[in-house]
């Protein structure tokens, strides 16, 4: 499966077959959380909300993947991602694009 933020892929034709999409709502456990917020009194880099937004990610596009793979799509494109906060701790994750077969 080839995937790409682009509306093309050079040298391959291709028909659209729709819209594909994959999400997640991760959270981490309450002791990271109390942990990550001292860290932002000395500032820095959260790590484990950078890795669970990672995470996060993954998860999201692998399901994607496997909605485009259900239609017979050769490749994603246009693809993007979103994320929004859900509650305190806690964010969604939402990949999608656009599903093509190469003709």
């Amino acid at each position: 499966m080839i995937l790409v933020n682009t509306d093309y892929i050079t040298g391959k034709n291709f028909e659209m077959l729709g819209l594909v999409k994959g999400s997640t709502i991760q959270s981490k456990h309450v002791g990271k959380d109390i942990m990550q917020s001292f860290k932002t009194l000395v500032g820095g880099e959260l790590t484990s909300y950078t890795e669970m937004m990672n995470e996060a990610r993954a998860i999201a596009t692998k399901r994607m993947v496997q909605e485009a793979e259900t239609l017979g799509a050769d490749a994603i494109v246009n693809i993007r991602y979103a994320s929004s906060e859900v509650m305190q701790g806690a964010a969604e994750v939402m990949a999608y694009g656009t599903a093509v077969k190469f003709v």
